[in-house]
């Protein structure tokens, strides 16, 4: 006989849907109650109606899909020799870590064929019971079935023994436990009794597999640095292994997955989609999909009667899946790992900098070049540079740079402003830059870029009165630019205007590999900017924008663009209805916005930029000298 046992209001509304698919009457539920079983007649009647509905052998092996998505025989067969296999081979020190990963995912899979049901239990959606029936099981169990609802003394460790009790009984086994952090955090942090109880409870019970034979535990979570370190030492959690967020590759498979029974239109491009979406995982490509689909289905409302209970099928028959829906889809979504961090694509390209040819130059070869051809490097056998600070005075342009290589590689960009990190709590400076760097990875490729990065990293040993703060945040940026050396996609751009207060330690090989002087705009490149700055401004015939870029010698590109604005203003306070910007109006303005630069800045930047020139180390070794002086 069979039996099934369901608790969870939505869950009895799942398994009324399956009966009412398969046209059978069921018992109805009254509201208030939560939980409810269903007899074996009833479970045969479910049987009997899936083997006339979709020919299953009935009286020999029998299906139930509680999400209504019936798969094909031969994916259980090869759950079930991967689970095997699994088991056969976990401690395996040649095992791949890439199969464990697929396999891990395979049998975390809520949707798996049950053969011979004897019991299924869904428990507020936190536990998912399968029992096989056969030589193997699976045991899906998380935190709410070990601590809901746990009003006695040990009931929550009871439960948590029962599990792998169940699991020995049904061995081999396997037992995963997802968001493990939620039932094992450090016990010298949390304030509950009942969670140091369980962890305790389940330290014991890892010790006692050995002894249990083919069971073994699989955790998940997006914590590891809250689990209590004693389940991460060898006997317990032997093997740790990141899945991280899909490349490009990856992001496309996952695209071909979700959109295989979707009408799609010719100009579906979903190589491009995986280009333009960096940071997604699975479920987020899978809520694009869903609201590109949506997208498509809105725009044939109009042709649907509101008292139709179905679509009508020439009109099924038209609907296309666009380029355009999934871009509107994106607009309105953003990837969950990274919705607490302001990741930006920037529309800053390099025509919209006049000028610093030279430096771009440099910037593409360093930056570009890489993230995009990445092959060529690896052909070569050299690493690309995996910081560039950049320096010169203010308003030449220094963040327009990192914006733009950052669009042009087609990369995330995130801005990071160095006292915004800086905290009045010890320790959170520092945390925020490793939060920083653990962001960039996830949205790879990234541009990480630091603006006056000399407020955050000054030379140590100076002791600015900030209690040691500053010390700490560039010993915590040395440590994560160091360990960029593992990750390829993510590249660190600093801009300074100081740079002779620098720690020298970033100015070594390997952190700030490239030193990059961004000069004061000469002749040339201020016309070019007064160009950029008034391609859409309506000027009148006598504007000479050559004449202009004479007369602003020691402005920056900052400084023109502020004469630009005031410009126009001028043309608005003269006449409201104006319909040009004339030369008056400029020469007026110059009379307003005067330079920010003089001979005596300019000369210090230049002596500074030939200091550079000695050689990197050369220029740590005289700012060392400095500091004894």
């Amino acid at each position: 006989m069979y039996k099934l046992v369901l608790r969870g209001k939505y869950n009895l509304e799942l398994f009324a849907s399956l009966l009412n698919k398969l046209g059978l009457k069921y018992i109805e539920i009254p509201s208030s109650k939560r939980s409810f079983e269903y007899v074996p007649d009833v479970i045969m009647k479910v049987l009997k109606g899936l083997y006339m509905k979709y020919n299953v052998k009935y009286g020999d092996k029998y299906l139930i899909e509680p999400y209504l998505n019936l798969r094909r025989r031969p994916t259980y067969t090869a759950l079930k020799k991967a689970l095997k296999y699994l088991i056969e081979n976990i401690n395996s020190p040649s095992y791949d870590d890439m199969v464990l990963i697929k396999l891990i995912e395979a049998i975390a899979d809520r949707r798996i064929f049950l053969d011979k049901v004897e019991k299924v239990e869904f428990i507020n959606k936190n536990m998912t019971l399968y029992d096989f029936g056969t030589s193997s099981s699976i045991f899906i169990t998380g935190y709410g079935h070990i601590m809901h609802n746990s009003k006695w003394y040990g009931e929550s460790e009871a439960r948590l023994r029962q599990v792998f009790k169940e699991a020995e009984e049904n061995a081999p086994s396997i037992i995963f436990i997802d968001e493990i952090d939620a039932i094992a955090p450090k016990r010298g942090e949390v304030v509950g009794e009942v969670e140091k109880r369980v962890v305790a409870q389940l330290l014991s019970l890892m010790d006692g597999l050995e002894s249990r034979g083919d069971v073994i535990v699989i955790a998940a979570t997006n914590r590891p640095e809250a689990l209590d370190p004693a389940l991460r030492r060898p006997g317990r959690f032997d093997r740790e292994i990141y899945i991280g967020v899909p490349n490009k590759k990856g992001r496309k498979e996952i695209l071909q997955i979700h959109t295989r029974n979707m009408p799609l239109a010719d100009d579906v491009d979903l190589d491009k989609l995986a280009e333009i979406t960096h940071g997604f995982v699975g479920a987020d490509l899978a809520a694009l999909a869903r609201e590109a689909a949506m997208n498509a289905l809105r725009r044939f409302l109009p042709e649907i009667e509101k008292s139709e209970e179905t679509i009508p099928t020439e009109v099924l028959q038209k609907i296309k899946v666009t380029m355009d829906d999934f871009y509107e889809a994106l607009k309105g979504l953003q990837p969950s790992a990274l919705r607490e961090v302001m990741i930006e694509i920037p529309e800053v390209h390099w025509d919209d900098i006049g000028g610093l040819a030279d430096v771009k130059r440099e910037i593409r070869e360093a930056v570009e070049l890489p993230l995009k051809h990445p092959e060529v490097f690896e052909k070569l056998g050299i690493r690309h540079p995996k910081g560039i600070l950049l320096y010169g005075p203010p308003g030449t342009g220094k963040t327009l740079l990192a914006k733009a290589v950052a669009t042009e590689s087609e990369a995330n960009f995130i801005a990071v402003k160095g006292p915004e990190i800086l905290s009045k709590w010890v320790g959170e400076s520092e945390k925020a830059v490793r939060e920083i760097f653990r962001k960039a990875r996830m949205s790879a490729p990234t541009v990480v870029f630091f603006d006056e990065i000399d407020s955050i990293a000054p030379r140590r040993g100076l002791g600015y009165g900030d209690s040691g703060v500053t010390e700490r945040i560039v010993n915590q940026l040395l440590s994560e630019m160091d360990g960029l050396e593992r990750t390829k996609d993510v590249v660190v751009i600093a801009a300074t205007n100081r740079p002779d207060i620098l720690d020298p330690a970033l100015l070594r090989p390997g952190r700030f590999d490239k030193i990059i002087f961004v000069p004061p705009p000469d002749e040339e490149a201020r016309y070019e900017i007064f160009k950029i700055h008034t391609r859409k401004m309506p000027l009148a015939d006598d504007v000479d924008l050559r004449e202009l870029a004479r007369l602003t010698e020691y402005y920056t590109g900052a400084d023109i663009e502020a004469v630009v604005i005031e410009a126009g203003l001028n043309a608005v306070r003269e006449n409201l209805n104006f319909d040009k910007v004339y030369m008056r109006h400029f020469l007026k303005a110059l009379e307003k916005v005067k330079p920010s630069l003089n001979d005596e800045i300019i000369n210090s930047y230049r002596l500074l930029a030939e200091r550079f020139k000695e050689g990197i180390s050369a220029a740590a070794s005289k700012a060392i000298a400095d500091i004894y002086r």
